[in-house]
């Protein structure tokens, strides 16, 4: 192959497939390459629900009949849920790739307290109802949520006296007078910070979060969650058919050997006898394993449920997570949970997933705390996975690798990930406005 490329983007990943899509909208000619011979890498859905059972029970393993028709599931590995009005949206949106899709807004957001599942209100109605806060606790929250809205980092008339340069999160909570219990879902259930380190930085990522959490909330209502139907495998799916229509080239079932490095700078890659030329490797860290570092384990357990979980009010679809003082972690847990509303399962079917980060030599014990607020559960698959991040951020190399995907059950992470690269990529943003507006599908 003679022809060069602009950049070579390995491994099929929703980053990798995300990235890929992003660059060949820029004008960038791209080739994509995956050992695989199916979509989605690490994050990829499977179906039918044989796979799941030959995945992590063996060859032989068969699921119960009672659990339907196989072709009816649709079990994503690594869960997630995006935030309506969040930056993936917004890419999907300004991208085109909702033409490919359809999502169904996830029915609700709960946080636990006291063992307890609560309702994470999704309006003033419900926040003057809850029985998470009491009384003068409300009238409190209120006051900070109507501060958040109005709050502009570039305005002081809109401060009320603090200073988002050198005030903490902490200090804002006690000025508005909140005390530990909502300060802890607010920072969790809201902002969505997976500990709470953010209470003791300057403030105005926060607020940020906090809006773009309510912002999500008014679109749709319900909760600020959106999930495309048949699973996420959907995505990366999406983003192959842009980038191909923007030029790229895609190759699955293709082994990669190695990248091929000269003068310190990748100039492509190998595979097999012959070598496949690009300005630019975009790879998730399996595909550079001497330039990532593994940073800590991630801990899920996929659980297939016949009922709703208790006590979340027969939600068909949900997320529940649980802060990390509530149950004496340093990390939250996470659990999502969805139906044959959302087409992954055969009606009466549910798919959980407990998420969270590794702090202990017994993962498994560690996710305890989440399976318990699940009931009966008719089976249960446990994942453990390396987490990676890239000790070579590509400037001279010109390698650009992803971080392994955490243990939360939102986009947030993914995209703040993919536009790092982008950026570390391009030596810019990705310009959102550069791209034909269509609009999302209509909701419900």
């Amino acid at each position: 192959m003679d022809e060069e490329y602009d950049a070579i983007v390995l491994g099929t990943g929703l980053k990798e497939c995300i990235i890929s899509g992003m660059l060949s909208v820029s004008g960038k000619k791209v080739l994509h390459i995956d050992r695989n011979n199916y979509y989605g890498g690490e994050s990829a859905s499977l179906t039918p629900l044989e796979q799941l059972y030959e995945k992590f029970h063996g060859p032989s393993a068969k699921p119960q009949p009672e659990m339907g028709r196989g072709r009816d599931w649709n079990v994503d590995l690594i869960p997630k849920f995006l935030m309506a009005n969040g930056p993936l949206v917004k890419l999907l949106i300004h991208t085109g790739v909702t033409r490919y899709l359809e999502f169904k807004s996830i029915e609700a957001s709960f946080v636990v307290k006291g063992g307890k599942i609560y309702k994470v209100p999704a309006d003033e109605m419900e926040a003057l109802a809850t029985s998470l806060m009491g009384m003068f606790e409300k009238r409190r929250f209120k006051k900070f949520l109507v501060w958040v809205q109005q709050f502009d980092e570039n305005n002081e008339a809109t401060w009320q006296g603090l200073d988002p340069h050198n005030q903490t999160m902490q200090q804002v909570y006690e000025k508005f007078g909140l005390d530990e219990n909502t300060a802890d879902f607010t920072g969790h259930a809201l902002a969505l910070y997976r500990d709470d380190e953010h209470k003791n930085q300057p403030f105005a990522p926060a607020v940020e979060k906090i809006r773009l959490y309510s912002d999500s909330l008014a679109r749709y209502g319900k909760s600020p969650y959106l999930y495309p139907l048949y699973g996420l495998g959907e995505l990366p799916q999406g983003f192959a058919r842009l980038s191909a229509i923007y030029g790229g080239t895609y190759m699955l079932d293709k082994p990669v050997d190695e990248i091929v490095i000269e003068n310190g700078k990748a100039i492509g890659v190998k595979c097999g006898e012959e070598i496949v030329r690009g300005k630019q490797i975009y790879c998730d860290p399996s595909y550079a394993k001497d330039r990532v570092k593994k940073t800590g384990q991630v801990v899920r357990a996929i659980c297939l449920l016949n009922h709703p979980i208790p006590n979340t009010n027969d939600a068909q679809s949900c997320q529940i997570i649980i802060p990390q003082k509530q149950v004496g972690r340093h990390y939250d847990i996470y659990i999502s949970c969805c139906s044959n509303t959302n087409m992954v399962t055969p009606k009466g079917w549910y798919l959980a997933m407990v998420s969270t980060t590794v702090e202990t030599a017994n993962p498994e014990a560690e996710v305890l705390p989440g399976l318990q607020l699940l009931g009966p559960i008719a089976e249960k698959f446990i994942q453990i996975s390396d987490v990676y991040e890239p000790t070579d951020l590509g400037a001279d190399s010109q390698i650009f690798i992803s971080r392994s995907y955490d243990a939360t059950t939102h986009f947030e992470t993914t995209c703040k990930d993919v536009l790092d690269m982008f950026q570390r990529g391009t030596t810019k943003e990705f310009d959102f406005t550069n791209i034909t507006h269509l609009s999302l599908n209509d909701q419900e």
